[in-house]
């Protein structure tokens, strides 16, 4: 697993949840009771963005519809979601928060609810 640089100490205050990239893969990032937390971006009930959510003493919580996750193992402790998000391994060291991401954890981040629940079928003509 390779861990990435991601963020400064200092820019993930305790309580914030912040959005941030490893590639193409979203994370949030949150700061609870002194200790960095990396999920995936996407709540697994409607794909709403967890950096947008607020970090509460159960987990993170999602700002759409109020599920909660558990910040060590990504289950839903209230719904309405009911999958786990994933969750990344931290490090932070000299100011400095690393993540940890391989090719699993990015195609599990990665896959969304909306892309598969939203698609159109093709087009068909009328003739």
């Amino acid at each position: 697993m390779e861990f990435h640089n991601i963020a400064r100490s200092g820019q993930v205050p305790e309580g914030v949840v912040r959005r941030v990239f490893v590639g193409e893969v979203e994370i949030a990032l949150a700061r609870r009771d002194g200790t960095v937390h990396a999920t995936s971006n996407y709540c697994s009930h409607l794909d709403c963005l967890l950096s947008s959510g607020k970090v509460t003493e159960d987990g993170l919580l999602c700002s759409c519809h109020g599920s909660v996750f558990d910040f060590a193992t990504g289950e839903p402790l209230s719904p309405p979601a009911t999958r786990p998000i994933t969750v990344f391994p931290v490090r932070e060291d000299d100011g400095q928060i690393w993540v940890g991401v391989d090719e699993e954890l990015a195609k599990s981040a990665m896959r969304r609810r909306a892309a598969r629940s939203r698609r159109t079928p093709p087009a068909t003509s009328a003739r």
